[in-house]
């Protein structure tokens, strides 16, 4: 059951880094996140039925990445390049026609926005987009760069939270204030 959202041809689905990795068992998995996967499925198959463009985003690291513990980085290991913890979940449905965008891939830089370094945005005002509707992993982490970067980019922004989970629970109320003091709108 999709979150009634109204998807035009104007309208871009941002799925962020639904990966093995951010889910249960992977390397920095995020609790719940799995439990997203059918609320996710049902909103790219509304956008597509409404010919809205759908962007899955995902962090696609080299494997000596900044990021990560032993180079000095905040992370352990994940979502390493052409592995299996950086594979988008294996129930999550994701069309041909689904742009793929990775992020986070040069040695180092990293990256926790889809639009980081990727050429996002050109590309979605490109396509006349003026709308961006954002979901994933994490809600704390790069969903919050996301929502940010696309308001930033000047797009109308909705974050679906129910289709969302943080790595820190205590950290969504201070990003709700951040989404609400950009811009964005949160439907909850």
């Amino acid at each position: 059951m999709s979150m009634k959202v109204n998807y035009t041809p104007t309208t871009a689905l941002i799925v962020v880094d639904m990966q093995n990795d951010f889910c249960e068992g992977g390397a920095l998995g995020v609790a719940g996140g799995a439990a997203l996967v059918p609320g996710i499925n049902a909103e790219i198959e509304a956008a597509q039925a409404a010919g809205a463009l759908v962007v899955a985003t995902r962090d696609w690291h080299p494997v000596d990445h900044v990021s990560f513990a032993h180079r000095g980085g905040p992370w352990p290991v994940h979502c390493v390049q052409d592995t299996p913890g950086a594979d988008f979940h294996p129930d999550l449905q994701l069309p041909a026609e689904v742009i793929r965008v990775s992020k986070a891939t040069a040695f180092d830089a990293d990256a926790y926005s889809g639009f980081d370094g990727t050429g996002l945005g050109g590309y979605l005002r490109e396509k006349g987009i003026k709308t961006v509707v954002v979901c994933g992993l994490a809600l704390d982490v790069c969903v919050h760069a996301t929502v940010l970067d696309a308001r930033q980019e000047g797009f109308a922004t909705l974050l679906l939270e129910p289709l969302s989970a943080a790595v820190d629970p205590q950290a969504v109320p201070n990003c709700r204030q951040a989404f609400h003091d950009a811009g964005a709108e949160v439907r909850a």
